[in-house]
């Protein structure tokens, strides 16, 4: 697939239950806890009506998406912008498609003013973190070169 072919959309309510698709399949590869697939549709369909959640598609079928979340920033008047997930069907990586997603995403984070946008991606996820690098991002250090953590706790 020729990184040209790629047609990146952005969801509209209608493309719910195909995100819900993937943010399951994503979140049953990684071995990560899931709703069912009826659920994540409802949510995602309410999210996307309400605003509450951007969704960009790789794609017939689709074949991947990115799912941004912006929010009002402390810091500046401008959004912040959150890329909450970014998923390529296993079968369909290192055709580009992760990349046509990454350029879609901060063109669309560009067109809405947004003043940066960050992201967590795991150590051993080399293909993403590649990816990230290459586009510009930087691994944050915090104070004498000391890694930045990402900490969650389940509430």
């Amino acid at each position: 697939m020729e990184k040209a072919e790629i047609q990146i959309r952005e969801a509209g309510v209608e493309d719910a239950a195909d995100i819900a698709r993937l943010l399951h399949d994503f979140n049953t590869e990684y071995e990560e806890e899931t709703p069912p697939v009826a659920e994540l549709t409802r949510h995602a369909e309410r999210m996307l009506r309400e605003g509450e959640m951007t969704v960009l598609l790789a794609g017939e079928g689709p074949k991947g998406l990115a799912l941004l979340r912006f929010r009002p920033s402390v810091w500046t008047e401008k959004q912040e912008a959150y890329l909450q997930e970014l998923y390529v069907v296993p079968g369909l990586r290192s055709r580009g498609i992760g990349q046509a997603l990454m350029e879609a995403v901060l063109a669309t984070c560009r067109e809405r003013g947004a003043a940066w946008i960050e992201l967590n991606t795991g150590e051993t996820d080399t293909a993403a973190r590649g990816l990230y690098t290459k586009l510009g991002f930087t691994n944050e250090e915090g104070p004498q070169g000391a890694s930045m953590l990402y900490y969650e706790l389940e509430l």
